[in-house]
């Protein structure tokens, strides 16, 4: 059963149609992975054994991924009945009474939903250590921090609990715990995913669901089963082809630029830079035109002031939000104390700076939009340094937004994407001499989200990852 959990959804999903294996089979088989290996990751937070069993019992339909088992991040995917808590003691055992719209399409799609991943509180920081369900552990030091906010999933995937889990992003939130862990981070253009039937739009465009992945095809067959407009929301237009084409499709000739400098000034750590030009010069081996230090002309510092606004009065929003819903009166003992300052700071804000900050990002993504006339992908480092220690983000009580500029230290080269709504993802290209993963980010044009797909496939083939696991994933 274990050798049946190393293979993507993809290849599950054919043994499947084959009839080579049962549904029941292959979520047994991911259930007793969790069983066995989760308690020293703690990804899993809130398990679904017995209704993901009786899912297997029915006919999974046809849907492209049929009868493979599947992990939901605790943030914004709701499931009908089933405990839902965005890392936050406020909501207390709340559960929905229906399916958000990306669940309701996963399992059109034929995943089988075993449970839900750990996530910090209402998924603000590049960790996952909430105080509610405590840290999860990075699979490959079990010290370290698996990123943030879908470190449970990002986890549970590097482990092989299952082949994919969701996850989302409002400032690097596939890429980090995607770079962190060693996998595949996928963040689509923004609104190519549904948010409904709650939400319209999240903070004003930032936020983006999609998904962590063993492998690039699975990333892009599971966006064409998800994507696209739903009741309500604006289309913003369709792919010419699938997705799931792209990952087999020649990239061509593309026009590919680097930098290792953060948009503060600050270089990454030395092998966060040395990912970065491996990755330049395997580009350049597979034909491509690479062209070094070069970035987007950007001000990066008012632009960086308006994303943390925009935050901030996003975090007091969710507060009032989730006030609303479930009937409780927030008060600052029932939050983290990051939270409840960050939503201070939000409240601080009138409505007419919130559009001054919304307008000055609108202007970083046209200032973007000119870099990408002269560039296909731009590539960065994911995170500035290596997945640091467990406790690292933490806030002393005198001053509880000490992790917020830890996060800007630690990732500061991923909320850019969320501004302009482009494409990015985070490639598991290098790992450091002590055997942490070290992801690459590669950025395209708004919209093109096949030129990264194609890029990633070939990229993959020429540097395979999915066969490289951490040790505890060795079946004792």
């Amino acid at each position: 059963m274990d050798n049946f959990t190393t293979l993507d959804a993809t290849a599950q999903a054919d043994l499947v149609r084959r009839r080579e294996i049962r549904p029941i089979e292959l979520v047994d088989a991911a259930i007793a992975r969790i069983e066995r290996i989760n308690p020293s990751l703690n990804a899993v937070i809130t398990p679904m054994f017995e209704r993901a069993r009786e899912a297997a019992a029915r006919p999974v339909g046809r849907g492209r991924f049929a009868g493979v088992p599947f992990l939901l991040k605790d943030l914004l995917a709701e499931y009908a009945g089933v405990r839902f808590t965005e890392g936050s003691g406020f909501l207390g055992e709340y559960a929905p009474s229906e399916h958000s719209e990306l669940v309701a399409r996963l399992e059109r799609a034929g995943l089988i939903v075993l449970g839900k991943t750990n996530t910090p509180e209402f998924g603000i920081l590049p960790t996952t250590e909430p105080r509610r369900f405590g840290p999860t552990r990075n699979p490959w030091a079990l010290d370290r921090t698996p990123g943030g906010s879908s470190g449970g999933s990002a986890a549970a995937v590097a482990a092989r609990l299952v082949p994919m889990a969701h996850a989302n992003d409002g400032g690097g939130s596939i890429r980090i715990p995607a770079a962190c862990c060693g996998v595949f981070g996928f963040k689509p253009t923004a609104g190519r995913n549904p948010l409904g039937p709650r939400y319209g739009d999240l903070f004003g465009g930032l936020v983006t669901e999609h998904a962590v992945t063993v492998s690039v095809r699975d990333s892009a067959a599971l966006l064409d089963a998800t994507c696209g407009p739903d009741l309500g929301a604006p289309d913003w237009g369709r792919p010419a082809r699938p997705f799931a084409d792209e990952a087999g499709a020649e990239p061509g000739r593309l026009r590919i630029g680097f930098t290792i400098v953060a948009p503060n000034g600050a270089r990454a750590h030395q092998v966060c830079s040395e990912a970065v030009l491996d990755a330049a010069r395997l580009c350049a081996d597979l034909g491509h035109e690479v062209t070094a230090d070069v970035s987007p002309l950007v001000d990066w510092a008012a632009t960086g002031q308006a994303f943390v606004l925009t935050w901030s009065a996003a975090c007091a929003w969710t507060i009032d939000d989730w006030a609303r819903r479930v009937g409780r009166q927030p008060e600052a003992a029932l939050f983290e104390p990051l939270t409840w300052a960050l939503q201070e700071r939000g409240r601080r804000h009138s409505a007419a700076a919130y559009f001054v900050a919304r307008q000055e990002m609108q202007w970083a993504a046209r200032r973007m939009a000119r870099f990408f006339h002269d560039h296909d992908v731009w590539i960065t480092p994911v995170v500035a340094e290596p997945p640091v220690p467990l406790g690292w983000f933490a806030s002393p009580a005198e001053d509880p937004t000490r992790a917020l500029r830890r996060a800007g230290e630690f990732a500061p080269f991923t909320w850019i994407a969320n501004v302009t709504g482009q494409p990015a993802m985070s490639v598991p290209l290098s790992w450091s001499a002590e055997g942490l993963p070290i992801g690459v980010q590669f950025v395209g044009r708004s919209g093109d989200d096949a030129t990264l797909f194609r890029l990633a496939a070939q990229l993959e083939r020429a540097r395979p990852w999915r066969g490289r696991v951490p040790s505890l994933t060795t079946p004792t």
